[in-house]
């Protein structure tokens, strides 16, 4: 089996239509029959930061999601995958995800080293990029830089790396992160600059309330980025600077924001719930499930016209 091969086909599958048309694609598809649904529902480990991340593909897993995101957890780096992660470790990482039934949809690798040397950043990528193929992740998505002396450095090492990510069936995403990259036009201009076909945008409709104080609605912003989306963090947020919140349960409008990103492209692709309201293991997996719920009947509703459109 070729390894990048198989990698693209779950891609595809994956991250849906609208992502699916900016990855690199091999020479002979093979034909998968289409899912019921064209989203995939999943969860970041973000929420269950204060353990080690096997609690939080548990909880994942028992709250009903199969698609997972690696973020943050308990470790020297904080960091599920770093570029201080191994490859073989990455793979056991892949293995723990995959014995739960969860596909890892996006994996968010941290910082590169680039205020040492473009070399050093290219090299940190590119380990990055080798721990996702070893996990067997779909996604690399990295948050950006707001030092503006290192922004051509950073994004020139990405663009350096978007080859090899190629040629491991991987895609590359760049989300609203404050900075240089908290709006939608600003992280299309850093897309634009690289000017990979795998590289686009993983958006967070929380993250575009909570770095503009909550000026800037994502519905408004979410019109900016047509062509560009790969993925999303389905994040909420509530008045003043809060995204510890529930999906649903705050200021984002979900529905709304999705229905603009669809007429943009992305009709289809992961739904990762990346932050919830917090409290103790049992309260997390409570909120987990009610998060699952509600982007399951978003996602059915998604599936319809929106209320009053013609028929």
């Amino acid at each position: 089996m070729n390894p990048a091969a198989s990698r693209r086909e779950f891609l595809t599958s994956t991250l849906g239509a609208g992502a699916a048309a900016i990855l690199p694609r091999p020479c002979a598809p093979a034909a998968e029959p289409a899912a019921a649904s064209p989203w995939q529902i999943g969860c970041y480990t973000r929420p269950w930061d204060r353990f080690d991340y096997r609690v939080a593909l548990d909880a994942i897993a028992e709250a009903g999601y199969r698609h997972v995101g690696l973020m943050t957890t308990k470790s020297a780096t904080s960091l599920v995958i770093s570029t201080q992660t191994a490859a073989a470790e990455a793979r056991a990482i892949g293995e723990e995800a995959r014995k739960r039934g969860l596909a890892i949809a996006s994996v968010y690798g941290g910082e590169i080293p680039v205020a040492e040397s473009l070399e050093a950043g290219i090299a940190g990528m590119r380990r990055l990029l080798d721990c996702c193929a070893a996990a067997g992740a779909a996604n690399l998505m990295m948050g950006g830089i707001g030092d503006a002396a290192l922004y051509d450095r950073y994004y020139g090492a990405i663009a350096a790396a978007c080859p090899r990510a190629a040629e491991l069936g991987l895609a590359i995403s760049v989300k609203p992160h404050g900075g240089l990259n908290a709006t939608g036009p600003q992280c299309r201009a850093a897309i634009e600059k690289v000017g990979q076909k795998n590289f686009g945008l993983w958006y967070d409709p929380g993250n575009i309330f909570y770095y503009s104080d909550g000026a800037l609605d994502p519905v408004a912003d979410a019109a900016t980025v047509d062509g560009l989306v790969m993925g999303v963090s389905i994040k909420d947020y509530r008045h003043p600077r809060d995204v510890m919140v529930t999906p649903g349960t705050g200021k984002v409008d979900f529905e709304a924001v999705l229905r603009r990103l669809m007429k943009g492209g992305f009709t289809g692709g992961p739904l990762i719930v990346e932050t919830l309201a917090q409290g103790e293991p049992a309260d997390l997996l409570r909120e987990a499930r009610a998060a699952r719920r509600f982007l399951g009947e978003l996602a059915d509703r998604l599936a319809a016209p929106p209320a009053g459109a013609a028929a």
